[in-house]
């Protein structure tokens, strides 16, 4: 899956033309967020020995490992869009008003090869609000554009797995239960869903972490069923490639 590095307060320019001044769920992101995240490296912390993944001139106040996916739950004004209640697979188990996103603040997964780290939706792209069946599904995104690119990363991601713009990651949604200590809960605050923080309260630091902790998870939902399968596909494929080249360098 491609994709994408943005940031907050990430203004519009010829080949992005939405600004990120704003979330889809955050008219004042950039001021909750505690001001503009800068993405150049030289103005970033980013150092595995401390945790501390963010930039330098300020303590961000929602947790700087977020990402955008090209779904949006709720549409107007106190509605979720129609399918919303079928496709989501937490949608029921919560519960929520009318119009209230279930997906704001939820959990993924990111790996770039064997490394990985953990980040929260917090807004929707890249380039579309309405692929449910990328995002909850097992098609390729709808867009073409940027590689069709499926997932916008922050910063702080980028940083933590050495990543840059362009690239493949696999990704995958987890319960909040399952995200262990790291730096993706050292800085933040509650949000719009309680699952926002489970195990850390505003603006807790964390201990330092060990690179690529691995929690124990619930049993999975269907979405994480789907996700894993496509993993698996991904390494038995990498692997039956490593063979056929090895045998292929036996036989010359």
């Amino acid at each position: 899956m491609t994709c994408t590095v943005f940031w907050i307060g990430e203004t519009p320019t010829d080949r992005n033309p939405t600004p990120n001044t704003k979330s889809s769920w955050d008219q004042d992101w950039v001021s909750n967020f505690g001001g503009f995240d800068d993405p150049e490296p030289a103005n970033r912390i980013a150092n595995h020995a401390t945790g501390e993944f963010r930039p330098k001139n300020f303590i961000p106040k929602l947790n700087p490992f977020y990402i955008a996916l090209p779904y949006n739950d709720v549409e107007g004004y106190g509605r979720h869009k129609p399918e919303a209640s079928r496709v989501i697979p937490w949608f029921s188990r919560m519960r929520p008003e009318p119009g209230k996103t279930v997906c704001k603040g939820r959990w993924v997964q990111i790996f770039n090869g064997k490394i990985f780290c953990y980040a929260q939706w917090e807004d929707c792209g890249p380039w579309t609000t309405d692929d449910w069946e990328f995002v909850f599904g097992n098609k390729s995104p709808k867009t073409t554009q940027n590689g069709a690119a499926g997932i916008d990363l922050s910063p702080a991601i980028r940083d933590y797995l050495n990543l840059t713009s362009g690239k493949k990651v696999h990704w995958r949604f987890v319960e909040a239960s399952a995200v262990p200590p790291g730096p993706w809960k050292r800085f933040g605050q509650s949000g719009t869903n309680p699952q926002y923080f489970a195990s850390t309260t505003p603006a807790q630091k964390a201990p330092a972490p060990k690179l690529n902790p691995v929690a124990t998870a619930p049993k999975p939902d269907a979405a994480q069923l789907r996700n894993l399968a496509y993993l698996r596909k991904v390494r038995e494929k990498q692997a039956l490639s490593e063979r056929q080249a090895a045998k292929q360098l036996r036989q010359n």
